[in-house]
């Protein structure tokens, strides 16, 4: 269990805050943007977790709840300096996370119509709510993959592969929660 902090510090009133080993860096930093980005994504789905759960989904609020935290995993590694991380003993995602990230978007895309067209994002509350945790999902790889290149920093391990499972996650329960609720999927007319 990780030790929570007190609200306020007032050490972050100059623009500055502390990484998990203690370095202090700017609020504008690219790592400071990276893992707000995940913490965003987070609340899109605590939204989605409130839409679906107004429905039949309660496994799907169960394992979207799982997500979180894997989310939470992976914002503590992103806070912590890549050479302190073995230090603090941070909760890293493992391969076993993308695995069963692939079994569950296999499981669901199995029940839904094959797909002969790109189709607009929407449908029933709780699948547009999904749709949006998947677009803010792709921002955050993008911010990745260059948070990587310009920082030559090592990423936390299976980061990357995490994120691209996890958008497509997302177009597919997005997709599942439809057909679930009876609405058609509205196609792309270009």
């Amino acid at each position: 269990m990780v030790e929570k902090s007190n609200i306020y510090t007032k050490m972050g009133d100059n623009g500055e805050t502390g990484l998990v080993g203690g370095t202090r860096i700017s609020k504008a930093d690219a790592r400071i943007d990276l893992y707000g980005e995940v913490d965003e994504l987070n609340s899109w789905i605590g939204i989605a977790i409130v839409n679906l759960a107004e429905g039949p989904f309660k496994d799907e609020v169960t394992y979207l709840k799982k997500i979180q935290c894997y989310l939470f995993d992976l914002g503590s590694n992103l806070a912590c300096e890549a050479d302190q991380r073995e230090n603090f003993k941070l909760p890293k995602l493992n391969k076993s996370v993308i695995e069963e990230l692939e079994k569950t978007i296999d499981d669901l895309d199995s029940k839904n119509p094959k797909l002969t067209t790109f189709i607009l994002p929407g449908g029933s509350r709780s699948s547009a709510s999904l749709h949006l945790c998947r677009t803010v999902c792709r921002k955050i790889e993008r911010k990745m993959i260059q948070f990587g290149i310009n920082h030559k920093e090592d990423l936390p391990v299976h980061a990357a592969p995490f994120m691209n499972r996890l958008s497509d996650f997302f177009f597919v329960i997005a997709r599942s929660v439809n057909v679930r609720m009876g609405i058609k999927e509205e196609p792309w007319k270009p």
